[in-house]
């Protein structure tokens, strides 16, 4: 007699997760939408964040094209850590 165990991968999002920048990944892009209604986003990087006191700040670069430019554009989330809550949102173009 024979007994073929077979062990089959659960997968479970919780575990793998979505990166908690995420959501202040969607924040900087709206924000950018808002702010270049016209510019179309070519890439997106996150940079890291850094924590100051009571707050964090969530960093990222997106590189833009609008009309014939192209452009980075550096976008600075700062957030109250433990509500979430957005204190400020910084932009800074950034040229090739």
């Amino acid at each position: 007699m024979f007994a073929v165990f077979i062990n089959t991968p659960t997968i479970t999002y919780a575990q793998k997760g979505i990166p908690a920048h995420a959501q202040w990944g969607k924040v900087a892009i709206k924000e950018i939408h808002a702010k270049y209604p016209q510019a179309k986003i070519l890439d997106y990087l996150y940079e890291g964040s850094e924590v100051i006191e009571d707050s964090t700040i969530e960093k990222f670069k997106l590189w833009l094209k609008q009309s014939d430019k192209e452009f980075g554009v550096h976008v600075r989330i700062k957030y109250v850590t433990n509500t979430n809550k957005v204190v400020k949102i910084e932009f800074q173009e950034t040229t090739p």
